[in-house]
């Protein structure tokens, strides 16, 4: 994260003060684990939160630091809002539960496996059917440069319109993968939202504004003629708020309210 760092030194030197955040940095891998199945509890709860639940669909995964060829996934029919650290499983790219009690969601090995495989530079991928997501879906068509925050998808998600049904044949995720390419969202064609992260807070943030990226340009549309930005101040907005360091900073006074809300997440 090169340029991210780049980024942070010239905010820091913009304002004259220490971030309240940094990006946290381990010296074994036991603890960096531990770290990564707390945000994914947490994103879990956001989730929850924000009334991402339909019935049994959606899932977060972020990859094994260790064990690199294996995710973290919440458990399948547990709701969003009452998973905790000791609940999540960690499973290979085979669909085995290496770790944990419950089954997996088979949707969540099909799609997340193909991703984690073909990104390697990629931690943490979120999906689930919201509302706002899966009405955008279902136009077939990405989102605008309507706004600033839609400028964070601004050359960085693709459409993936080739809809099969459920999701259970893990080549299908690698074909989402190829889809995506370089890029760190999709809008699945009358399915939903997918965001990747190279962190768990990254890839929740995405998901996130994402939704409401989808929900403001629905909103945009019935009321009238919307006005798109130019693209050259799209792209310039674009790599000034959708970099990896802001996706991950922008998600921490998230992640800071639901760990004082439910501690209990963290058990």
């Amino acid at each position: 994260m090169n340029n991210d760092k780049d980024l942070e030194a010239s905010q820091r030197f913009q304002t004259g003060l220490p971030l309240m955040h940094e990006i946290p940095v381990f010296e074994n891998l036991e603890d960096e684990r531990r770290h990564r199945k707390e945000r994914l509890a947490a994103a879990f709860r956001i989730f929850g939160r924000y009334g991402f639940s339909e019935g049994v669909a959606g899932h977060i995964t972020a990859r094994d630091p260790e064990e690199t060829e294996c995710f973290w996934v919440n458990p399948f029919g547990m709701n969003f809002s009452h998973i905790s650290v000791s609940d999540l499983l960690l499973v290979n790219h085979n669909g085995d539960v290496v770790e944990g009690d419950y089954a997996v969601n088979q949707a969540a090995f099909a799609i997340h496996s193909g991703i984690h495989m073909e990104r390697p530079e990629i931690v943490a991928a979120a999906h689930s059917h919201s509302i706002f997501g899966k009405a955008f879906s279902s136009l077939g068509k990405t989102l605008d440069p309507l706004t600033q925050d839609s400028c964070i998808f601004y050359n960085n998600h693709v459409l993936f319109d080739d809809y099969t049904g459920v999701v259970l044949d893990p080549l299908e995720g690698k074909r989402i993968a190829a889809a995506l390419g370089h890029c760190k969202a999709a809008i699945l064609k009358n399915h939903g939202l997918l965001t990747l992260g190279e962190t768990v807070d990254e890839a929740l943030w995405l998901f996130v504004t994402m939704e409401r990226t989808c929900q403001a340009q629905l909103l945009a549309e019935a009321a009238g003629i919307t006005h798109p930005i130019d693209d050259e101040t799209a792209n310039l907005t674009s790599n000034q708020v959708g970099n990896a360091f802001s996706g991950w900073f922008s998600a921490q006074p998230l992640f800071d309210k639901i760990l004082i809300d439910e501690p209990d997440l963290l058990d």
